[in-house]
């Protein structure tokens, strides 16, 4: 008889693929080499079962059954600290107060103020709209997007020009929230890799990870990736 302290975690993220916090997640648990059953979920559409984990609808949402109980955890920073946490043998938050506090200010630049300038327009105007059949693209905000994300590759490659990872000496939470949000503008064939190449050479770094791999396998049913996205060598 096993008893119930032997028996293993199993984990289940309901996420969305082109949902950049879910990537961060998703990383996260590919780089700490937890396996994990992945439910899609259509974030404007959630199913019941996302609604009993987390009435606000939202992903990414994360299951850990322990054998005995399960216990929800919903909310990107929350999720990955708890990870972090539980599975301490590769650090990704840093290894002392400064370095996590760099490495916290990097995730907020990149999941609010990245997501809010560039994500929020190119994705929503450009893919989910369509997805969701809630009318045409707004050109003025994907001009905006555009104009935006320029500025922001250029702060990433100022970065990865003097730090090996993005927050410092090592791969941590930063270089996976930076990663995570421009592997979505990527999947629309966005990114202006060529007029940015410090940036374009550290995402090549970031993509070419085992972690990587589940992202690049992303497709989404009518709205196929452009042939760069999954090449290694763009």
């Amino acid at each position: 008889m096993i008893a119930l302290s032997a028996v293993p975690n199993t984990y289940r993220l309901y996420h969305y693929p082109l949902d950049p916090h879910s990537r961060r997640v998703r990383l996260t648990l590919a780089e700490k080499g937890i396996v994990c059953d992945l439910a899609i979920e259509r974030p404007w559409e959630p199913s019941a079962d996302l609604i009993a984990c987390n009435p606000s609808g939202e992903v990414p949402v994360l299951v850990v059954t322990d054998g005995k109980h399960s216990h929800v955890l919903a909310d990107v920073c929350a999720v990955c600290e708890y990870i972090e946490e539980t599975h301490p043998a590769t650090q990704l938050l840093g290894k002392d107060p400064l370095a996590r506090a760099e490495v916290r200010r990097l995730v907020g630049w990149f999941e609010r103020k990245f997501h809010g300038e560039v994500t929020s327009f190119l994705l929503g105007e450009k893919a989910l709209k369509r997805l969701m059949g809630t009318g045409e693209p707004d050109s003025v905000l994907i001009r905006t997007g555009y104009h935006n994300i320029h500025g922001h590759l250029d702060y990433i490659g100022w970065l990865a020009e003097r730090r090996n990872g993005l927050a410092g000496g090592e791969l941590t939470f930063a270089d996976l929230a930076a990663a995570a949000q421009l592997s979505v503008i990527d999947y629309l064939g966005d990114v202006p890799w060529n007029s940015h190449i410090a940036a374009k050479e550290w995402y090549a770094r970031i993509k070419s990870r085992p972690a990587f791999r589940g992202l690049l396998g992303d497709h989404i049913a009518g709205f196929p990736p452009p042939r760069h996205y999954a090449d290694l060598d763009f």
